[in-house]
């Protein structure tokens, strides 16, 4: 198993980089980030359509959501 790096180490580690190296680091941890966020707003749709299916939640009208939330 591999050991993990503290933050600063990373850090230290990316300054070693060149200016073209962590160039391409920022894009793949973006990339990474944009696929981590995709994956969880897709798990949350899941739990979501779940809990609608076994009756957890109601349509209502955007007019009632609204008086729910602000009362």
């Amino acid at each position: 198993m591999e050991a993990i790096a503290s933050f600063g180490g990373i850090l230290e580690a990316a300054d070693h980089l060149s200016v073209e190296e962590q160039e391409n680091l920022l894009d793949i941890l973006r990339k990474r980030l944009i696929a981590r966020r995709r994956a969880e707003l897709a798990r949350n749709v899941e739990e979501a359509e779940e809990e609608f299916e076994a009756g957890g939640c109601r349509v209502v009208a955007p007019d009632e959501l609204m008086a729910e939330i602000t009362s």
